[in-house]
């Protein structure tokens, strides 16, 4: 693959929900190559023509082959981001047509967020060379539909160029699959805006599949462990083919479900088939919701470019490109922008010196934002990411307080020691004289007897009265603010302690 070191950024994208009673339309029905070689959208029937008006009207709709809804990683995992580029990457390649063996497309069309005249390359590249150096397998959800078994590339080749002060990404795919990719016989149709609010490869595959059944009302039975690196994005390790079902259907399948149930314009419900006392196959119902939701551009519009704003963001913030990628999938957009800004503040102050992981401090502020290691805010719906953005500053809150109470009790720690070992430095009679004026203190505050009697007969270092006898000495010799540390002496100890997320008493994961 050809990518130039210094080229700019590289592409990830939305993509979107299909529909059923399409899903099958042949090769013959799409519209003839414009002038130019752009293709259009293959024409629509309307109600006038007997068929009631369709939910997707107006969206853009991707064409995508059968065989590529249930692609089989070989080598790397699937992201959903590499997910979401590609289906944008198909699309552009379908609207310019099969005549092209190269396809072009401003990288300012697919992706958002990044400046292209800086070094912000790393995550371009990385996509890109994944794409064309990941073996996947090519094969239907269905038993024997579609064109015969392949493996290849995810794409053929992919090239960054700068023409006329703009960035171009160029690719292409491999020969044998690139007419079944771009005019195919049997196809689903996924609307671009509905999977760009999906955050999960396991929803972004599962929405993809159900799509194509929609009209039917079920997907094709198929063994549980079909659907293993269907719906993971993962390879088939040797420790993947040991995982158990019920944590894959806890980790993946039950959230994937969450996703799209709240999400899309579907409702989906796992069915499952035992053979014995064991679970063997898989089996997904499909029904279309009574109320679709709104497109979120104007119907008709250019699929939108995904936005890596945040991503890159942390990236300048000292996150690795990967980990913020997976928070922004983990979190979503709203509340990993809350949480950067938390981050963004603590490497600004530098309090009480630079921060040592930025990585694990915004994971620790992302979790307390969440409100559980078990929630999934795409399960809550879309209006769910302005409540975990809001929560972000709350754990910002959180997260200081508990770094100040830690550092708190460390000062007051070695303040009480001091003051032990000034008392314990005094002669006999100085001692004694402390002790006497002590019980005189303790009978005039009506100190429980019990407490008095072990002053007279263990001394001031038993554990029932050193408190007292501390409390007592301070207030005498500093005042009664003796406990209350200063902001300079808070600093000096948090200077020693440092501030990772084990010397705030936070889990960062």
């Amino acid at each position: 693959m050809n990518v130039p070191d210094e080229a700019p950024p590289v592409s990830l994208l939305p993509a979107g929900a299909q529909t059923p009673a399409e899903a099958e339309a042949p090769s013959a029905l799409l519209a003839p190559a414009m002038p130019g070689g752009t293709r259009r959208a293959p024409a629509r029937r309307s109600a006038a023509a007997g068929l009631p008006a369709r939910a997707d009207a107006g969206q853009e709709l991707l064409r995508k082959p059968v065989n590529a809804l249930a692609i089989v990683p070989q080598s790397k995992k699937i992201t959903p981001l590499f997910r979401k580029s590609y289906n944008v990457m198909l699309h552009l390649a379908q609207e310019q047509g099969m005549e092209r063996d190269i396809f072009r497309a401003p990288i300012s069309a697919v992706l958002a967020g990044l400046d292209f005249d800086s070094n912000d390359t790393g995550l371009v590249k990385r996509h890109l060379r994944a794409m064309a150096t990941t073996a996947v397998e090519w094969q239907s959800p269905t038993t024997g539909e579609g064109a015969s078994w392949a493996i290849s590339g995810l794409i053929g080749h992919a090239e960054i160029k700068r023409e006329g002060g703009q960035n171009w990404l160029e690719w292409s795919y491999s020969v044998r699959l690139k007419q079944e990719l771009l005019e195919p016989s049997v196809f689903a149709r996924l609307s671009l805006e509905m999977i760009a609010q999906l955050r999960s490869h396991g929803a972004i595959a599962l929405y993809e599949i159900c799509s194509r059944y929609r009209d039917v009302g079920r997907t094709s039975r198929q063994a549980w462990s079909w659907w293993r690196p269907v719906l993971s994005g993962k390879p088939e390790t040797d420790k993947q083919k040991q995982l158990e079902y019920r944590f894959f259907k806890r980790d993946v399948i039950k959230r994937a479900i969450d996703e799209v149930n709240a999400i899309t314009d579907i409702e989906v419900e796992l069915l499952e088939y035992k053979a014995g006392r064991f679970i063997a196959d898989l089996q997904f119902s499909v029904r279309r919701k009574q109320q679709v939701p709104l497109p979120l551009v104007p119907p008709g519009s250019a699929p939108q470019p995904l936005d890596l704003t945040q991503v890159v963001r942390a990236t300048a913030l000292g996150v690795d490109e990967e980990r913020a990628e997976q928070c922004l999938h983990e979190f979503g957009e709203a509340p990993l922008k809350a949480a950067l800004d938390v981050l963004e503040r603590r490497v600004a102050s530098a309090f009480p010196q630079p921060l040592r992981d930025p990585q694990r401090y915004l994971r620790a502020v992302l979790e307390g934002a969440r409100g559980g290691p078990d929630e999934t805010p795409a399960a809550h719906g879309p209006g769910h990411d302005a409540d975990a953005a809001g929560r972000a500053d709350l754990a910002l809150r959180e997260v200081e307080a508990k770094r100040r109470v830690k550092w708190t009790e460390e000062w007051l720690r070695r303040r009480r020691d001091g003051l032990a070992d000034e008392i314990a430095a005094m002669g006999e009679e100085a001692q004694q004289a402390l002790c006497d004026s002590l019980l005189a203190d303790m009978a005039a505050r009506n100190v429980h007897p019990s407490i008095r009697k072990r002053l007279q007969t263990s001394g001031w270092q038993h554990a029932m009265v050193l408190h007292e006898m501390l409390r007592f000495y301070a207030n005498a010799s500093i005042g009664e603010q003796w406990d209350q540390p200063s902001a300079q002496q808070l600093l000096d100890v948090a200077a020693q302690l440092g501030d990772t997320a084990e010397s705030a008493g936070l889990s960062a994961g």
